[in-house]
C-alpha cells in the first residue's frame, strides 16, 4: 500500500483527494493536514493536523499530495523534497523560476516530484490537442473559466496550454493590426508567441476552458468543462503511483499519460 497524506485536506480538491484515496485499493491515507480543522477526524485514527514537517516526519508518508494555496505552495513544496518524501503538487501559482528551482532540488535530493496545472484527464487532452492544432492555425486565444473562488489568475491550466502552443507556433496573431486598448486589459493577457488569455471568474463555474482558433473561413474551437471535482482524482492517484515507483520530476500530466 502507498502511504499518502493529503495537505490542504478541508479544502474542496483536499476533501476529493481524501475520498479518492481511501477509497483505492492500493492506496491508504496516512496524514491528513490543513491550517483549519485541527483534531477534526476524517477516519479512524486519522484526525486534521496543522504541522505539516511534523506530520509527515511522523505518519512516514510515502508520497504526499498537495491541493493548498498559491501564497504557499512554493515552500511546501521544497519542504516535502527536502524530507525526502515525494509529491504530487496540484496547487497552481507557480512560476518558471520556481519550478525550475524545484526540478533543481528534486534531481539533487532524488526525490520523485510531479507537478500538474490539472489532473482531469480530459482536460490534458484538451491541452494536447491545442498543442496539435497550433502547427496549422496562425491565430488563437485561449478562455478559462472558473468560479469566483479561485484565487490566480490566469490559471495554472491555460498557462500550460499557452507554453505547449507556443513550442509549435511563434506568433498567434499573424496579419493581426495593432491593437489599441479603449479599456486596459480589454484583449486579456499576452503570453508567449503572442497568445492573449481571457480570465473569467463568477459563480456557477468549476473549471472551464476553451482554445479558439481562426483562419479565412473557419473557427476550430477545442473546450473542456469541469462539472465536478471527481474528475480530477483519476489523474490525482495515476500521479501518485506513478511518482511512487519512480523519482523523476515531471510538469504537467501528459507526460505519463
Amino acid at each position: 500500500m502507498i502511504k499518502v497524506a493529503v495537505t490542504g485536506a478541508m479544502g474542496r480538491m483536499g476533501k476529493e483527494v481524501v475520498k479518492a484515496v481511501l477509497g483505492d485499493l492500493e492506496t491508504d491515507l496516512t496524514a491528513a493536514i490543513d491550517k483549519f480543522g485541527e483534531g477534526q477526524e476524517i477516519t479512524e485514527n486519522i484526525k486534521i493536523e496543522t504541522d505539516i514537517k511534523k506530520a509527515l516526519e511522523t505518519k512516514k508518508a510515502d508520497v504526499v499530495v498537495d491541493f493548498t494555496q498559491p501564497s504557499v505552495i512554493f515552500e511546501n513544496a521544497k519542504t516535502y523534497i527536502k524530507l525526502g518524501i515525494k509529491s504530487v503538487i496540484g496547487t497552481t501559482g507557480l512560476n518558471d523560476e520556481q519550478v525550475k528551482e524545484l526540478e533543481k532540488l528534486s534531481v539533487e535530493h532524488k526525490v520523485g516530484c510531479i507537478i500538474a496545472p490539472n489532473f482531469a484527464l480530459g482536460a490534458v487532452l484538451m491541452m494536447m490537442f491545442a498543442k496539435t492544432a497550433s502547427k496549422y492555425f496562425n491565430n488563437a486565444e485561449i478562455i478559462e473559466l472558473h468560479h469566483n473562488q479561485k484565487k490566480d489568475a490566469p490559471s495554472g491550466t491555460a498557462i500550460k496550454t499557452a507554453k505547449m502552443m507556443a513550442e509549435v507556433n511563434s506568433d498567434f496573431q499573424t496579419g493581426n493590426i495593432d491593437d489599441v486598448e479603449l479599456e486596459k486589459g480589454a484583449r486579456g493577457a499576452s503570453y508567449p508567441s503572442n497568445l492573449n488569455i481571457h480570465s473569467i471568474r463568477i459563480p456557477g463555474f468549476v473549471a472551464s476552458q476553451e482554445v479558439i482558433f481562426g483562419s479565412n473561413g473557419q473557427i476550430l474551437t477545442i473546450r473542456h468543462d469541469t462539472t465536478n471535482r471527481e474528475c480530477f482524482m483519476s489523474g490525482v492517484l495515476l500521479a501518485v503511483k506513478h511518482v511512487y515507483k519512480n523519482n523523476d520530476f515531471v510538469f504537467g500530466l501528459e507526460n505519463i499519460l
